[in-house]
């Protein structure tokens, strides 16, 4: 073979000719050294790695472990704490209940409790009773005092419609009560209100507005007696001049106004009134109507008549009863003359009588049920010893 050129810096022998070495062939080439370095250092690398790894993971675990035993201990110590408070508790309960009392103490109390219930029961039915009875005897007052006022209205202002109104209250009253033993009473305030009902309430306020409104009409009486007007009739029955009026017509157009002569002399002519005379003629009337007002809403029959009396003497005294506005005027105080203005009321003196009979009698009858029972003899000897 000839030689090869080779590099210089190669280290490695010359081989002039093929010579037969022996070559061990468990040597690795120089290629898979290196190969095979490279792989050593990768897994050296790994190796490490995995080290690391597991050192942390182990670091990680004892912190656990640690948290983890801290957490176990604070619940033995909570555990311990509620444990120590639970051999309290048992300890107090204990205590208490050497402190609670024997059986027989027990069923002692127990039987006053019972004891104590009942009368406290029979004390809430025997107030009930109380209760009930004094609202009764309120409603039965009440009822005696409505009679009252209706005698009152009867005698005082002769108010028939208000009477029968508080009468029926009363009846109202004694109907709840649904008592036999006030069957008397409530006949008796029954006959009351079959005779208010058949009494005629009269019209006092109807009387007085009309009155008022007479009185009203007083100012208006100018006219008092009709006046002489001149129509062109002489005294001879002379006519004026066509033309024009007369010398004659004149003259007795101005005495005219100061005299007048009828030839009717059979008729009664009031004189005239006028000034003072009118305005006191005006003040009588209405101070007759005024009192006629007066007598009217009080029932005064004689009074009311009287003072009608006196009004329909001035009207026919003062003014010409042929005069319109008085001659109405008197027609209208003749009517109201007629009317009533006082009746005979019902007495009520026994109705009032009746019923503070029942009273009574339900009062005494109240005392004799509230009075306790006298004990029995032996009881009241134990009670006694001490």
């Amino acid at each position: 073979m000839s030689e090869t050129a080779l590099p210089k810096n190669d280290s490695r022998p010359v081989i002039d000719a093929p010579v037969d070495v022996p070559v061990d062939e468990t040597l690795p080439p120089p290629a898979a050294e290196q190969r095979r370095g490279n792989g050593l250092a990768i897994v050296a690398l790994l190796l490490g790695a995995a080290g690391i790894a597991v050192g942390g993971w182990g670091v990680w675990q004892v912190r656990h472990l640690q948290a983890t035993n801290q957490q176990q201990l604070s619940q033995v110590q909570a555990l311990s704490d509620e444990a120590q408070s639970l051999k309290l508790n048992e300890q107090r309960l204990s205590a208490r209940l050497e402190q609670l009392p024997g059986a027989d103490v027990l069923e002692e109390r127990s039987r006053l409790v019972i004891q104590l219930q009942g009368d406290q029961q029979r004390l809430n039915q025997r107030l009930e009773t109380v209760l009930g009875a004094s609202r009764k005897d309120w409603r039965l007052a009440e009822a005696e005092h409505l009679l009252r006022l209706a005698s009152l209205r009867l005698s005082a202002l002769q108010d028939i419609s208000s009477a029968q109104a508080l009468v029926q209250g009363a009846d109202e009253i004694l109907r709840e009560q649904n008592d036999p033993g006030s069957f008397a009473a409530r006949e008796q305030v029954a006959k009351t209100l079959v005779a208010l009902r058949s009494t005629e309430q009269p019209d006092r306020t109807g009387l007085f507005l009309r009155l008022g409104a007479l009185r009203d009409q007083v100012i208006s009486l100018t006219e008092l007696a009709p006046e002489y007007k001149d129509r062109g009739e002489s005294l001879l029955g002379l006519t004026a001049d066509g033309d024009g009026a007369s010398r004659w017509a004149q003259w007795w157009d101005q005495i005219s106004r100061y005299i007048r002569i009828d030839f009717n002399a059979d008729k009664n002519v009031r004189p005239l009134l006028a000034g003072q005379s009118l305005s006191q003629v005006r003040l009588a009337l209405s101070l007759a109507l005024e009192q006629a007002q007066w007598a009217a809403l009080n029932g005064q029959a004689a009074v009311y008549t009287q003072a009608l009396d006196e009004a329909r003497d001035v009207l026919k005294g003062n003014f010409n009863p042929d005069n319109p506005q008085s001659k109405v005027m008197l027609e209208q105080v003749a009517e109201l003359s007629k009317q009533p203005v006082t009746v005979v009321t019902p007495d009520l003196t026994g109705t009032l009588s009746a019923v503070q009979g029942y009273l009574e009698r339900r009062n005494v009858n109240a005392e004799d049920s509230i009075k306790p029972l006298a004990k029995p003899a032996a009881n009241t000897a134990q009670e006694a010893t001490p």
